[in-house]
């Protein structure tokens, strides 16, 4: 009886001492209450312990202990302020293991992606999970502030949080801008020169912009390590500082804005006491956000295994020679797009400036108490407008609108690009058969009649090369073309591939040739 005492006390002090470890370590929950929570149980306790760690926990003292069930609602955010800050994580963990590799010079740039891409234990994936989560940050955070202007989540209280969030998107541009320059290729090398220029025509200041930002006239060693210590230090310092005070001001003093419809409705006594209802952080939402974790680590990782070319890397830079389609990276088409309307100054500083200018006043030029479309039609109107206009300008900024490329260049160099992935390229190298192919000569059909399964991704890229052809032909801007194609076995594992095209000259009646000679590894073919 004794023996069986002091047993059932040893296990009670046991299970007593495991129970008070456990509250230690989850800040105020015991094991029943932990069981609970995992179930969705209602708490165990009286006071409700779940709010103790809101106050005791260094991880959960920043999040609120309820929301309200109307600003909950999918339909109304999409979570786009929480991928945000998922995204800002993958692009922190990510750049970390990226940045151990990394070596931030002209010498060693390009080499260290290389061998980041080849020798580093599962260092490609990383670099893609890296540039996808960075253009997915951007994009998210785009989102966001389309998703808080079109619902009307600027006003009042809110409108401080606008302009933290102004602020963010403009660091992530900015972020995302000198990381582009990193790998130290062509073109990123050529899109960072030019985007660099623009802040040379800024007024009175511009040529010093331009040095500091540069390191030297033109960029070099100073200018790389500028933009990796910005890439790595500053520009993520004030991304995490912005984003906590943009984070506070949700979480801590206005919340998350309802939907318009509940808010500013006709609702019954029994909705409104529903979409007011406290929905407790612990566990609902917590648990929601661990599944959005999972869920968002899931689609990335099959996006970048299954679906994503790869990051991609260019020819390394060479400041002696500027490729023919320079582009900024996409997020900074519109700009580009405004750069070819007019001077450098004007629409390159002034405009963009008054752009970002604008957004910032939103919350104090729309007095407009209400928060619904239909009460709104002229800021919802004005929104739908600027969005189709940076879409316009985004097109404009491609390189083939508005710069005139002679028409055999431009043909050679959509079938072939200087930098980047062509039709070429996606011709398998045991297809590039030996042979001389002339347009409207050689028939596109069984090029390959020695190969058993023939050679269709040759013969589809030679009928897209004859039909380019033969449109500028009869377009009158090649007159009396002609075009080839010369494959030939230069090498061991290797093969040359010309792109002839000759026409007459209109003006003075000679005979012009444009070609070009790409040479292709086996072991480098779509890449």
């Amino acid at each position: 009886m004794l023996r069986s005492i002091n047993i059932q006390d040893m296990r009670q002090r046991l299970g007593a001492a495991i129970d008070n470890r456990v509250r230690i370590i989850t800040a105020g929950l015991g094991l029943d209450e932990l069981r609970a929570v995992m179930r969705g149980d209602p708490p165990t306790e009286k006071p409700n312990p779940r709010f103790k760690v809101h106050t005791t926990s260094f991880l959960f003292h920043i999040r609120p202990r309820y929301y309200q069930k109307g600003s909950t609602i999918l339909s109304h955010t999409f979570r786009l302020g929480y991928w945000v800050v998922f995204f800002y994580t993958v692009e922190l963990i990510t750049g970390i293991v990226l940045m151990i590799y990394y070596v931030p010079t002209p010498e060693g740039a390009y080499t260290s992606m290389l061998e980041i891409m080849s020798a580093v234990p599962f260092g490609n994936l990383m670099r893609d999970l890296h540039r996808l989560g960075a253009e997915a940050t951007v994009i998210f955070t785009f989102l966001h502030m389309l998703r808080t202007y079109f619902t009307g989540s600027y006003k009042k209280e809110r409108s401080f949080t606008w302009l933290t969030g102004v602020i963010l998107l403009i660091i992530t541009l900015f972020l995302s801008f000198f990381g582009y320059l990193l790998p130290w290729d062509q073109l990123a090398y050529w899109a960072v020169t030019i985007g660099t220029s623009m802040a040379e025509s800024a007024p009175l200041i511009g040529n010093e912009v331009n040095l500091i930002l540069r390191g030297a006239p033109d960029i070099g060693a100073g200018g790389l390590l500028r933009a990796y210590l910005l890439h790595i230090i500053l520009l993520p310092l004030l991304a995490v500082l912005v984003l906590s005070i943009h984070y506070y001001k949700v979480a801590r003093e206005h919340g998350i804005s309802m939907p318009a419809r509940y808010q500013e409705g006709d609702l019954s006594k029994e909705k409104q006491k529903d979409v007011k209802r406290r929905v407790d952080f612990l566990p609902d939402l917590f648990s929601h956000e661990v599944y959005l974790v999972v869920l968002g680590l899931f689609i990335l990782l099959l996006v970048t295994i299954f679906f994503y070319g790869g990051a991609p890397l260019e020819s390394i830079a060479n400041p002696q020679q500027t490729p023919l389609d320079t582009k900024a990276p996409w997020y900074f088409w519109w700009l580009q797009g405004l750069l070819k309307l007019g001077d450098k100054a004007l629409m390159g500083i002034i405009i963009p400036g008054l752009i970002f200018g604008l957004l910032f006043a939103i919350p104090y030029i729309d007095r407009n108490p209400h928060r619904s479309f239909v009460k709104r039609p002229v800021a919802v109107s004005l929104g739908v407008l600027g969005v189709l206009i940076l879409i316009l300008l985004s097109y404009m900024g491609l390189p083939q609108y508005g710069i005139e490329t002679p028409a055999a260049t431009r043909i050679i160099q959509d079938m072939s690009p200087e930098e980047g992935h062509g039709p070429l390229q996606s011709v398998p190298y045991d297809q590039l058969q030996q042979g001389f192919y002339i347009v409207n000569e050689t028939p596109i059909d069984n090029l390959c009649p020695e190969l058993d399964f023939g050679c269709p991704e040759l013969e589809e890229f030679y009928a897209l090369f004859s039909h380019r052809v033969n449109e500028v032909i009869e377009s009158g801007a090649i007159p009396n073309g002609d075009a080839v194609i010369v494959i030939e076995n230069w090498q061991e594992d290797l093969k040359k591939v010309t792109m002839r095209i000759t026409w007459d000259d209109p003006e003075t009646g000679e005979r012009n040739t444009y070609e070009k000679h790409v040479y292709i590894h086996s072991n480098s073919q779509g890449e």
